[in-house]
């Protein structure tokens, strides 16, 4: 990492700028909320394809509600932002509990299940909002969510600070954490010690939902109005950022600060870049790239243990 950041500030003299720098980190922010919750998924032996489907539909919802009750007068300011925080927390919380219900219960593969509401997610968030931006959202939710500044760090940095914080305590310090390596690991062993894998699944796959939701409301205050284009990369780039960060795609391994550091290196490639004034096309065609060496890396890792295992 030290290396890169090096190299980086001798191809590029710009990257060292205190702006450029804050842009990293409101862009590893943004990545870390919803790689967070990808990372659940793995490691319990899931699969979400919907998170960036479900960062689009969290924006229109939130917005529209927030739109909707401003519209009259009627409400305070803060009642209205908190209702359009419920709106897109609870949208992504919907689409998780939808996931983890099918995967479990019905027996689907997580890669067609969550395939199938990414559509629909998708189609809902562009139907609602006749796929035009939604404005009219308060002064306030934008100014402090998405532009207010604390030590001269976005919100966004704080709020990914403590949502990693949470999640590395509930995975490291809790029986719940326990559980989803137990069951990544080795789910018949698992539901022979008596865990309930059905609770877990499906709390995983809510969790998901709900910090992807959460991610489109922040992104919906950073740019001011709800956008049913948004999220588009955000599904590769959270797997790519678990990935880079050792979660393994076949369950049971994955530590939260692992993908932190996954998030900051891909965002890293990118702002370097943007920089360099890298075509869009080019920079989607590297990260492709670099999701199937890093996969290619864990198909590896796993090799090397299987044989120490024999």
């Amino acid at each position: 990492m030290l290396f890169a950041l090096i190299l980086l500030s001798l191809v590029e003299p710009r990257f060292l700028r205190q702006a450029n720098l804050i842009n990293v980190l409101r862009g590893t922010g943004f990545l870390v909320l919803i790689a967070c919750g990808q990372m659940l998924v793995l490691i319990v032996g899931g699969f979400d394809l919907s998170v960036g489907a479900v960062v689009a539909l969290s924006s229109v919802v939130s917005a529209l509600t927030m739109a909707g009750l401003g519209a009259d007068g009627a409400m305070s300011v803060w009642t209205i932002i908190a209702f359009g925080f419920a709106a897109g927390i609870g949208a992504g919380l919907v689409v998780g509990l939808l996931n983890g219900l099918c995967v479990t219960y019905l027996k689907v593969s997580p890669f067609m299940v969550t395939l199938g509401t990414m559509s629909i997610a998708a189609g809902v968030a562009l139907y609602i909002s006749a796929g035009a931006p939604v404005y009219g959202l308060p002064e306030e939710f934008t100014r402090i969510f998405g532009r207010y500044r604390f030590a001269d760090l976005p919100i966004i940095v704080y709020t990914a600070a403590a949502a990693a914080a949470v999640l590395w305590l509930m995975m490291n310090k809790t029986v719940f954490g326990l559980y989803v390596y137990a069951i990544g690991g080795d789910p018949a062993a698992a539901r022979n010690s008596g865990v309930s894998a059905s609770a877990v699944l499906i709390s995983c796959y809510a969790i998901c939902g709900m910090l992807a939701g959460l991610t489109g409301l922040l992104l919906t205050a950073r740019i001011g109005s709800g956008e049913a284009t948004l999220g588009s990369t955000l599904m590769l780039e959270s797997i790519a950022a678990s990935v880079i960060g050792g979660v393994s795609l076949r369950g049971g391994v994955g530590r939260v600060e692992n993908v932190v550091l996954g998030a900051l290196i891909l965002v890293l490639v990118t702002n370097a870049m943007n920089l360099m004034r890298v075509d869009s096309k080019i920079q989607t065609i590297v990260i492709g790239i670099v999701l199937i060496l890093a996969v290619a890396v864990d198909a590896w890792r796993q090799r090397i243990r299987g044989r120490r295992a024999a």
